[in-house]
């Protein structure tokens, strides 16, 4: 079975998560598909195969004989689509030899080469989409797709008669819940795994190898103002919702999400309440240099002071909860496990790419609890909302490369 079949059927499972949630899953749904998954991975062959109370899905494909000393690998992508948009009662659509252009879907929505340009590139391609109501949960149902096909191939139903004569060591498989809202990571069992290290599929066009991400904290500012009867306010009224405005009017207008790319960072105002007795402000903030970030959060520090020493002592209160940080940090000293990514990536006959993540994966976290996991792409684009897209043929080229770096990893010596 080619790996963008399992993705039409894995799609039409609705498992957005829900970050308002504190349990893991953030919402039960997403048990429709680790049980679906479940069975099929019990009917591959593979072992060790099991749903744990939270959710995560875990299967072992067994070393090979001869290749039983080389160390395992897990392979990793994520149950839940984003809340960003609706992912339920998804309806994907095969468009073959996609001419290149703009494509209507049947909603009416529109897929623009001038929003989206490289859509032409795709050309002659079996390109997927859902029918532009939903997203198409690519992100990463793809990557659960891939991954489950490798699996196929590498046990061997449906494998060439010269496929792994050279033999393969223990590869893991995991999949997580709740990655879209932060949580995939949190309580992925590494110890039982056992596994040297990994790779998160989880990113964008296939020959996709990212090692580095965003440093990441949540800020949380609250505003006690004074309010008072605006006839008599002179000198003795403060305004929540106007200091706020302050606030933000202290930060770099131009480090916002809409002025920035590639490594540069960013401040993100993702959500405002007030009136004149209490305001609140939410930002996120990014930045991959880790000295860069300190800079920022030390920004922020520094309007609370500007600010309550202008307004009144306790009139700014500022949170910073750390979020994740840059898995390079984690990468650097085991880089083998990228150039395994980048070998396999040219042998699939495609020029690896390297941009930096502008966000986070559960590689990062992982990362960080001792799991070095690099992100590899899945083929998609336009993730989080309608005009999410995916070819079978970036999906096929994920899978050869897939199976290139369990070989590589089966010849590691370190």
């Amino acid at each position: 079975m080619r790996a963008y079949e399992r993705l039409l059927k894995y799609v039409q499972v609705w498992t957005t998560s829900d970050e308002a949630s504190d349990q893991v899953p953030s919402t039960e749904r997403q048990f429709d598909l680790a049980r679906l998954l479940e069975s099929e991975m019990k009917e591959l062959g593979l072992k060790e195969v099991h749903v744990d109370e939270h959710c995560y899905v875990y299967g072992t494909i067994p070393a090979s004989p001869g290749y039983e000393q080389a160390p395992a690998i897990v392979l990793i992508a994520h149950l839940d689509t984003a809340p960003d948009y609706s992912g339920e009662h998804v309806r994907p659509q095969v468009w073959e030899n996609y001419d290149g252009g703009d494509l209507t879907l049947p909603s009416g929505r529109v897929l623009s080469t001038q929003q989206l340009p490289h859509l032409p590139s795709l050309k002659g391609r079996t390109l997927i989409t859902s029918d532009g109501s939903t997203l198409l949960g690519a992100d990463d149902k793809a990557g659960i797709a891939e991954i489950m096909t490798m699996a196929e191939r590498l046990i061997g139903q449906g494998a060439g008669e010269d496929d792994w004569q050279s033999g393969h060591g223990r590869v893991c498989v995991a999949f997580t819940p709740d990655e879209e809202i932060g949580g995939g990571a949190a309580l992925l069992d590494i110890p039982a795994l056992g596994a040297a290290w990994g790779y998160t599929v989880d990113g964008g066009p296939e020959g996709e190898v990212t090692y580095e991400n965003f440093n990441a904290a949540r800020a949380d500012i609250e505003i006690q103002g004074v309010s008072i009867h605006p006839g008599d306010a002179k000198d003795v009224m403060v305004n929540a919702s106007l200091v706020a405005c302050r606030f933000n009017e202290l930060l770099p207008g131009t480090q916002t999400p809409a002025h920035t790319s590639g490594r540069e960072g960013f401040y993100h105002l993702t959500r405002m309440e007030g009136d004149t007795d209490h305001a609140s402000l939410h930002y996120i903030i990014r930045d991959h240099d880790e000295a860069m970030y300190q800079a920022r959060l030390e920004t922020l520090r520094h309007i609370t002071q500007t600010l309550n020493e202008q307004y009144g002592s306790g009139t700014v209160t500022l949170t910073v909860t750390e979020q994740y940080r840059n898995m390079i940090e984690k990468i650097r000293p085991c880089m083998y496990v990228v150039d395994y990514a980048v070998e396999a990536t040219k042998e699939a006959g495609l020029e690896p790419c390297f941009e930096p993540v502008r966000g986070g994966t559960d590689g990062a976290q992982l990362s960080f609890r001792g799991l070095p996991c690099p992100n590899l792409g899945t083929g998609g684009y336009a993730f989080h909302g309608p005009s999410e897209h995916i070819t079978a043929e970036g999906m096929d080229y994920v899978v050869e490369i897939l199976m290139g770096i369990v070989r590589h990893a089966a010849r590691h010596r370190g």
